[in-house]
């Protein structure tokens, strides 16, 4: 029996020292990833100014009148510039509203750029109120736009914030595909 006990304790001793190494080596994963995360926010954040800008000699100035615009379009632009104040002014609620009724109009206006814009503000405020569930929604949105139209923009981002909002949820499977997906993006762009 004193053989039984010694070889049981021996083995629960083990157990919980091979379970400890695994809760210190998931803490410093989940660690290392946030640092990677973070860095790599910063430096999409970076990117996301102005990724494609090309510099169109001045040929002369081009009148107010030669420039047609269409009034939904207008208010579009409208909406998503005051929702990016708001968001930025941490005003949540408020830019959830101006980022939402963009959309509607991005989809009237049949604007796939604007309707990414849109949908990723929309996630953007429900992420920073706690809302991931909903937020999760917006930004796939995002992915499904993109693959509807095949325009790329704007995905990388999304499947970094769908990360971190199921991070946040603490499923950390589902964060991990999206963070790998994430990561593949960013080494390819």
């Amino acid at each position: 029996m004193p053989l039984l006990l010694l070889v049981s304790l021996i083995g629960a001793t083990v157990g919980g020292l091979v379970a400890r190494q695994r809760k210190a080596e998931l803490q410093r994963l989940n660690e290392q990833l946030r640092q990677i995360n973070t860095a790599l926010r910063r430096q999409a954040k970076i990117e996301s100014y102005a990724p494609t800008l090309s510099y169109a000699p001045v040929s002369g100035k081009i009148s107010e009148s030669q420039v047609i615009i269409d009034p939904k379009k207008e208010e579009l632009i409208f909406h998503l510039k005051n929702g990016k104040n708001f968001l930025r002014n941490q005003a949540l609620e408020k830019a959830f509203l101006e980022f939402k009724i963009a959309l509607g109009l991005a989809q009237d206006v049949k604007d796939p750029i604007e309707e990414k814009k849109a949908a990723r503000g929309l996630g953007a405020s429900l992420q920073r109120q706690g809302k991931y569930r909903e937020a999760i929604e917006y930004h796939s949105m995002v992915l499904d736009i993109s693959a509807r139209n095949g325009e790329e923009s704007g995905s990388t981002e999304a499947y970094g914030a769908i990360a971190d909002c199921y991070t946040e949820l603490g499923d950390m499977e589902r964060a991990g595909k999206y963070y790998d997906q994430y990561i593949a993006r960013l080494q390819s762009d």
